[in-house]
């Protein structure tokens, strides 16, 4: 088992949850959270408890974002007009990293940014190389033509696991996708319940 296969997996347990609907999750198999205490009967969650697994499934569900970059985006969120967990999500969507995963160009969160920080990925044409690059509406993002052949890219893109959400408009043939519209939560096909709103509870106390 890869690293990043097992931190996956480990994000899955601790939180006793398969947040990617992928069907190896060890939480398919078993529920009980990782570790020597995992077969204790977990006790009711804080307010704070429930703000804080929220957080973890919302950042974890994203891959690779960091503690700090996380926070960075709930405060550019909570300067928009609006609901502040809906503006958090329509930032999350529109990164690189995100899109190329949500066009299924790769099979998971991980090789998106892993694929988009090889430079096998271009926007409007031109090469992105950063993952937290922020997509716009109307943007064009494709996988370059020498890229197309990989192996994870050609399985991903035949896989039933998972469908393409109706904001972006994908075309495997030419593995490229049109980011049409930026999306609200009810949007966004989450494999288990986000509640951004708690995580919006969590930094604001």
């Amino acid at each position: 088992m890869t690293k990043r296969a097992n931190a996956k997996h480990k994000i899955d347990r601790r939180l006793g949850e398969n947040i990617w609907g992928r069907p190896k999750s060890p939480v398919n198999k078993r529920e009980k959270r990782p570790g020597q205490h995992g077969e204790r009967r977990a006790g009711k969650l804080s307010d704070y408890g429930q703000q804080l697994r929220a957080k973890q499934k919302l950042k974890g569900y994203y891959g690779s974002i960091g503690e700090r970059q996380f926070r960075k985006i709930y405060e550019e969120a909570r300067r928009f007009r609006g609901s502040t967990s809906e503006q958090m999500i329509g930032l999350l969507e529109r990164r690189l990293d995100t899109v190329v995963y949500r066009a299924k160009f790769v099979p998971t969160v991980f090789a998106a940014r892993q694929i988009v920080s090889h430079g096998h990925i271009k926007v409007n044409g031109k090469r992105v190389n950063i993952p937290s690059y922020r997509c716009k509406v109307g943007d064009i993002i494709e996988v370059k033509d020498k890229s197309r052949e990989l192996a994870l890219v050609m399985e991903a893109s035949k896989s039933s696991e998972r469908d393409t959400p109706d904001y972006l408009e994908v075309d495997h043939s030419k593995m490229s996708a049109k980011f049409v519209r930026v999306p609200v939560l009810s949007d966004v096909p989450f494999p288990v319940v986000m509640e951004p709103n708690l995580v919006v509870e969590f930094y604001s106390r």
